[in-house]
């Protein structure tokens, strides 16, 4: 499964005018730069982590924490 929403999320960034994703782009980046911003990221890998699960729970629905 974590492959296949890797395959959405570039599919989604290489095709912009497609719609199917983006929202769920929107939304994640949306609450990833508002984590950013709060000064609560210690590195940056958090952040792009955070946008990754985010756009997985956006597309999915289910929670990417439970593995």
């Amino acid at each position: 499964m974590e492959e296949d929403i890797g395959k959405r999320l570039v599919a989604a960034i290489k095709n912009p005018t497609d719609l199917q994703s983006q929202e769920s782009i929107a939304k994640a980046m949306e609450l990833t730069k508002a984590y950013a911003a709060s000064g609560s990221a210690t590195h940056f890998s958090t952040v792009t982590k955070l946008f990754y699960d985010l756009f997985e729970m956006f597309e999915t629905g289910r929670d990417p924490r439970v593995k």
